[in-house]
């Protein structure tokens, strides 16, 4: 899952970035009002972190042109501005969410969980597909019963195609989600995920629809 971070604090965004990338997402981090807007646009992101009080443009003007832009992607504020007001603001403009600095990192984590799962239609942080279960909260995957070792892109691409189990997932999707804006990605690198990931799971695991992307079953046996 590809999460843009836009915070101008050097110190938080660091430590905001080391624990979520240590939870397995890919983050890119932004540090100004004109780089979010931009971003936003792009809609490469399955989450956005936005702080308020940014240099180039505000915080609250980026989010209100976003989603006046039409641009659905899930928004959470995070911001020193603790004032009822504030809130409602942000809120109003279209936030999914409102952290009030300072916050626990735990406690940052637990609301991305929570906003994902209203977004997939969830009421609990397991997925199921088949033999499989993924632990978003614990990081933990288990294919028949038994735990499996994965590394944070693979957790990261059998995320996305659990989330969407049965459909085809496009490699453009998955690229964005799992290598984020500021990594050059080479043409064979989202096979060698795959192919790692077959290894690990079984061959007929993650199944290659060709010109498309990739479909995980179901039921995968």
């Amino acid at each position: 899952m590809h999460i843009i971070l836009v915070e101008d604090d050097a110190q938080l965004g660091a430590a905001i970035q080391r624990a979520l990338e240590r939870l397995s997402y890919t983050v890119t981090w932004l540090r100004d009002g004109r780089s979010a807007s931009a971003a936003l646009a792009d809609r490469s992101a399955d989450l956005v972190l936005l702080d308020l009080g940014l240099p180039g443009r505000d915080g609250l003007e980026v989010l209100t042109t976003a989603r006046r832009d039409h641009v659905d992607t899930p928004v959470i504020v995070m911001t020193a501005r603790d004032g009822l007001e504030s809130r409602v603001k942000g809120l109003d403009a279209g936030a999914d969410d409102y952290l009030v600095k300072p916050f626990h990192l735990d406690e940052l984590a637990a609301r991305i969980r929570s906003l994902m799962r209203r977004q997939h239609g969830r009421a609990v942080n397991r997925i199921e597909a088949g033999a499989l279960t993924l632990d978003l909260a614990s990081a933990e995957v288990r294919f028949r019963d038994e735990p499996i070792e994965l590394t944070r892109r693979e957790f990261a691409l059998l995320q996305q195609l659990m989330e969407r189990a049965g459909q085809i997932v496009r490699r453009e999707h998955l690229e964005n989600s799992i290598y984020g804006l500021d990594n050059v990605v080479g043409r064979g690198a989202l096979e060698v995920l795959v192919h790692s990931l077959r290894r690990k799971l079984g061959a007929d695991t993650v199944r290659t629809v060709r010109g498309f992307g990739y479909m995980l079953p179901r039921e995968p046996q």
